[in-house]
């Protein structure tokens, strides 16, 4: 629709042509070329003389100007949508550009679930402040899945399977979930063969899980078995499971990296070892954005190596 010869600065693909788009955007969302000036921090003279050069380069009337406000012609409405694309667009870009260079700083606000958060997402915290001194977190540890599309949360960590599409997201480790008992409780898992065994024993229910009473197992690539379990506890946040099986309560399936240093100190043992449980996925999810802070990239990637460091060990 819109064509012009101009090569130069004032051409259609020129920096020139840029600026006429804000100046003549300006004017449509203030109502005024004064006003529009104000904003852009110009005179009054330059906004009328270029919006009138792109008027004239273009032999259409985009403004309907009268003594009260000035308006949008129907075509000058169109044209105006269009430009706010490309101008959000090249703001985008500026600042995103921007953001690449620029060292991590100001205060960064996540959430994490509570067990995961608090082995190992604070560790990480600790290194990142102490890694970039300008920078400051607000941390909210939570199982429950707070809402990114209100508030001011720039950051969650997911750990399970993800049920937000409308997210961005970077899978950054993945955990086992391992079932587990005390030592105390070594005799009975002893004399099982098998997953089914452990319904008839004592288990202990994470209701923080949309699942917590049937397990799928599986031996290899072809032998499965589905096992509905018969709890006696019921308990809401996975470190209290963890303790409740500590105590000898019962069995309980956790996450590796929640119980990993209890097996290696002895202090639980896992049951059944060559069965597995499905494995889940650990994400950074993000507010969909055109970018991402500088500050926010840094503590994902400190989180990520960390998770390959924590995986590898």
């Amino acid at each position: 629709m819109f064509k012009a010869n101009n090569q130069d600065e004032g051409g259609i693909g020129g920096l020139g042509n840029l600026r006429r788009l804000a100046y003549f955007a300006a004017v449509v969302e203030t109502g005024s070329f004064t006003a529009a000036a104000d904003r852009l921090g110009i005179t009054k003279a330059v906004v009328s003389q270029q919006v009138a050069r792109l008027e004239r380069e273009f032999r259409t009337s985009l403004l309907v100007r009268t003594t009260r406000k000035v308006q949008p012609t129907e075509l000058g409405q169109a044209f105006y949508l269009r430009c706010a694309v490309i101008l959000r667009e090249a703001g985008d870009a500026f600042d995103d550009l921007a953001e690449t260079s620029a060292e991590p700083s100001g205060m960064l606000r996540l959430t994490a679930p509570f067990d995961y958060g608090v082995g190992i997402v604070v560790p990480a915290i600790a290194a990142f402040t102490r890694r970039y001194p300008a920078c400051k977190v607000d941390a909210v540890l939570t199982d429950q899945t707070l809402d990114l599309m209100s508030g001011n949360i720039e950051l969650a960590i997911r750990v399970g399977w993800l049920a937000e599409t409308s997210l961005q997201a970077r899978k950054i480790g993945s955990f086992r979930q391992l079932l587990v008992a005390s030592p105390a409780m070594q005799p009975q898992v002893a004399r099982l063969t098998g997953p089914q065994g452990i319904a008839g024993l004592p288990f202990i229910a994470n209701t923080a899980l949309r699942e917590h009473l049937t397990w799928n197992f599986s031996l290899g690539e072809m032998e499965r078995q589905a096992v509905h379990v018969q709890a006696s506890i019921f308990l809401d946040a996975t470190l209290a499971v963890r303790e409740a099986v500590f105590q000898g309560a019962g069995l309980s399936v956790l996450p590796d990296y929640a119980v990993a240093s209890d097996l290696a100190a002895g202090r639980l043992i896992q049951v059944l070892p060559q069965w597995q449980l499905p494995s889940g996925g650990i994400h950074a999810v993000f507010p969909a954005a055109r970018f991402r802070p500088a500050k926010v990239r840094a503590f994902v990637d400190l989180l990520a190596d960390r998770e390959q460091q924590r995986q590898a060990g």
